[in-house]
């Protein structure tokens, strides 16, 4: 049994920094589960709201449906009820109803409903879609706005009014007047919760908009950082967040776009610029060069001293 209700996962994730782990892989691409442990169990000792277990920088996309529930189980048993787990549900509605069974079955807190896979879909299917998950699992359900799952305000207010464990609301889209008028027809019904590749940099904004926490990726190997980042978030130091921008955030970015899937990529570099190294991603992702890490290894000394 969960160790919260839907009511309770709101209020718990809602009070402070969320993060998507990476999720450890050999050489050889296989899971390592060991590494993966290890790491979970040090950002346990951090004070995160949530981590999201084999999420999207966690290379969800990439896992096989038994490697996803190995991933949650290691998550959810390293955290050990000191840290909330979300897990991940996606693709075809039956596989992301058989996610979010097994998410519950292996003491995962929440589930992060992720997009169809490829399919395009209308409100109607997607309110069917949502609703279907969100019947099949008492755990509380967050629903990430991205790409082929891009919501109406109507929608989510319906499924919000016909799905009690309806819990929260990630955005990954970025459009201003449409999470306004979220805010606005919801109110604090809904966790609101910011996703747009490192989240940080629209987070001082975002807070106008009812999007109170966001899910940190350099968390993963900077975690007293993305911590101090996100207080001066909360606190609306712009000062401060600016001076952090320029120092780490906006520099990290420039590395980040040098190549497509790179916001996965970048986490995982970064794990091997501190010395905590996660294995390479998996394909279609492709690890940095080696100056690309260079640089980020530069910029993580000099944020440091």
């Amino acid at each position: 049994m969960t160790r919260y209700t839907p009511a309770e996962i709101q209020q718990a994730l809602g009070t402070g920094l969320l993060s998507f782990p990476v999720t450890h892989f050999r050489d050889d691409l296989s899971f390592d589960e060991a590494g993966y442990r290890e790491h979970l169990g040090h950002l346990a000792s951090f004070p995160a709201a949530g981590l999201f277990a084999a999420g999207g920088t966690g290379e969800f996309f990439s896992l096989t449906p038994d490697e996803v529930g190995r991933v949650v189980r290691a998550a959810a048993s390293e955290a050990a009820g000191s840290v909330p787990i979300i897990a991940p549900a996606g693709q075809g509605t039956a596989q992301a109803i058989a996610y979010a069974r097994d998410a519950e079955a292996a003491g995962a807190d929440a589930v992060l409903l992720f997009p169809p896979y490829l399919t395009e879909a209308g409100q109607e299917g997607l309110v069917a879609h949502v609703r279907a998950v969100c019947e099949a699992t008492s755990l509380g359900v967050i629903v990430y706005h991205r790409s082929n799952a891009e919501y109406s305000v109507a929608a989510i207010e319906r499924l919000a009014a016909e799905c009690p464990n309806l819990v929260g609301f990630k955005d990954g889209v970025g459009d201003i007047e449409f999470m306004t008028r979220l805010y606005a027809t919801l109110g604090e019904r809904l966790l609101y919760i910011g996703g747009l590749p490192t989240a940080e940099t629209f987070a001082l904004p975002y807070i106008q908009l009812g999007v109170t926490t966001y899910s940190s990726a350099i968390f993963n190997f900077v975690p007293e950082f993305a911590l101090a980042f996100y207080d001066a978030v909360r606190a609306g130091d712009r000062v401060e967040v600016y001076r952090r921008l320029n120092e780490f955030v906006l520099p990290y970015l420039d590395i980040r776009n040098r190549g497509k899937g790179y916001a996965v990529s970048i986490v995982k570099a970064g794990m091997t610029a501190v010395g905590r190294p996660a294995g390479p991603v998996r394909p279609p992702l492709v690890d940095l060069d080696a100056g690309e890490l260079a640089s980020l290894a530069a910029l993580i000394e000099k944020a440091a001293s």
